[in-house]
Parts: C-alpha cells; sequence; structure tokens
C-alpha cells in the first residue's frame, strides 16, 4: 500500500507520541480514580501502537527498497 508522505509523517506522529501519551494518562488517571480496566485499555492502546508501528516500519523499508531500484 502506497501512502503519501504527509500521510506517513502524521501516523508516524501519532505512533510515536499520542497513543503513548494517551496509554500513560489512561493508565495513570484511571489508577489516580480508582476506575475499573485501566490497565486492560491502556495495554490495548499500546497493542493497536505496536501494530501501527510494525506497519509504518514495513512501510518505510519497502519505500527505500523501491527508491533504491530506482
Amino acid at each position: 500500500m502506497k501512502m503519501s508522505n504527509k500521510k506517513y509523517d502524521v501516523l508516524k506522529f501519532i505512533a510515536q507520541y499520542i497513543l503513548p501519551g494517551l496509554a500513560t494518562c489512561v493508565a495513570t488517571i484511571f489508577k489516580i480514580w480508582n476506575l475499573p480496566y485501566g490497565v486492560e485499555i491502556s495495554a490495548t492502546i499500546m497493542a493497536f501502537d505496536t501494530l501501527l508501528g510494525v506497519c509504518l516500519g514495513i512501510s518505510s523499508n519497502k519505500y527505500y527498497k523501491e527508491k533504491g531500484d530506482e
């Protein structure tokens, strides 16, 4: 799947900053307020973040491989 540089940059920003920050915030706030499922929700966010990072890594690797063939 090809994507524009802008889309890649936005997804990379989300994967590097937004999702880890959100997971940390959820885990912390849920713990402070004794809310249920904080660990489960933050782990789900991080699992999605890991998947997104893997997909972006594959995309980046494919892009540089194709660029080297030109």
